[in-house]
């Protein structure tokens, strides 16, 4: 079996198929973890991108509850796992705040809290304006929405854990091996990589924001977005318990989001859509220079404050902003997951290495969504592409 990706969800399938007997081999174009799994936010989150009245209108009930609760398992997941294998990555469990950056915003909050517990049986809690200040030390929102269930992690830890745990088990990991070709080869393939040629019986693709030319059925149908993140030097006692007296994970309500968080050393993590082509020296310091203006816009206090470190990574979006697992071409892959990836790759990658060769991937709620690729007139992988989706959110949250 070649898995092609070594990050979050290769790894898990990796993991999982090991554990089922199967001989592995994990092929990653640079070093494992290299990518958006490690260089993220470390926000382990229940949801998706799109809402659970979005999910409804769509699916239907019943497939909107099934796909809602995949969301919370992978949450699950990712503490099981990190339990079980004994990784070592800060996880911990305060929930998540939504916020309101507008009083309209909260509204809707208000209407997704009442929808969440009548039909997806999932409580959270609402937070008016004047509560915010026992949650975070900003007065910039208009109220928030908590979601106990969520949880942070460090990403580049989480990621070394499970190359080792997959390892361990006997995964082959190989990295500087990009697949450049794959072909049929029998009721097998043959695949083409940097470091020579590999035959496996079966394949999963699990390349995400980093998805290229040797899968176009995939590349077509998704968008590599770049997102982006500043850590702040380590702040005081006095300061973080501030700005954050919860420790929960927290990001906004506008299309052009901030995330934000702690970290377990007491430095402020900030991230968001800053720029949406995909990382590199340039754009991670332009971005920077405008996540330190955001950051300052929500905490004024942090002025004085230097930012240590900059990193980018580069997400995958569906064109309907939903994650997708199945097989096309006669490959397997699991990827699409907007901003969701450290839970949902970890819950999905597990899921597909334990289906793998016994047909119960059907049954997975994500599997049974359309997968379709880019509109009329929009190629994915191009460029150009990105700034009119860019601009195109940014009108959203003119507008709305």
């Amino acid at each position: 079996m070649a898995v092609i990706g070594g990050g979050i969800t290769g790894l898990c399938a990796a993991l999982a198929l090991s554990r089922r007997g199967a001989s592995v081999a994990v092929l990653e174009a640079h070093t494992i973890g290299w990518g958006a799994s490690s260089r993220n936010g470390g926000m382990v989150l229940t949801g998706l991108k799109i809402d659970a009245a979005t999910l409804i209108s769509r699916y239907g009930l019943e497939h909107a509850r099934e796909l809602f609760k995949a969301s919370v398992d992978s949450v699950d997941s990712v503490d099981q796992l990190v339990r079980s294998e004994q990784i070592d990555c800060q996880f911990t469990r305060r929930g998540h705040l939504s916020l309101a950056s507008k009083p309209a915003h909260y509204i809707g909050f208000e209407r997704a809290a009442e929808l969440l517990a009548r039909d997806f049986s999932h409580p959270t809690r609402l937070v008016p304006r004047a509560g915010l200040r026992a949650e975070l030390g900003s007065d910039k929102y208009f109220g928030g929405l908590v979601d106990e269930a969520s949880g942070g992690i460090n990403p580049a830890q989480y990621v070394a854990g499970l190359a080792r745990t997959a390892r361990a088990r006997g995964a082959m990991l190989r990295a500087d091996a990009r697949v450049q070709r794959m072909e049929r080869q029998g009721a097998g393939w043959k695949l083409t990589t940097a470091r020579g040629v590999i035959e496996a019986a079966e394949v999963l693709v699990a390349t995400s924001g980093y998805t290229g030319p040797a899968t176009p059925a995939l590349r077509r149908r998704l968008l590599p977005i770049g997102s982006y993140v500043i850590a702040t030097e380590p702040l005081s006692d006095e300061l973080a318990r501030e700005i954050s007296p919860t420790g929960r994970m927290m990001y906004d309500s506008m299309h052009f989001l901030h995330y934000f968080r702690l970290t377990a050393d007491q430095r402020l993590l900030i991230g968001g859509r800053a720029r949406f082509v995909p990382e590199n020296e340039h754009t991670v310091r332009a971005s920077a220079e405008e996540l330190r203006a955001g950051m300052l816009k929500i905490y004024p206090q942090l002025r004085d404050v230097r930012v240590a470190y900059a990193w980018g990574g580069t997400l995958d979006f569906a064109f309907d902003t939903m994650p997708h697992v199945g097989r096309i071409d006669g490959y397997h892959f699991a990827l699409g997951y907007a901003g969701h990836g450290v839970a949902l790759a970890t819950h999905l990658g597990l899921a597909v290495g334990e289906a793998i060769g016994t047909g119960a991937l059907n049954a997975n709620p994500f599997a049974r969504l359309p997968f379709r690729g880019a509109p009329p007139g929009l190629q994915a992988g191009k460029d150009w592409v990105l700034p009119l989706v860019a601009a195109w959110y940014r009108f959203l949250d003119w507008v709305e």
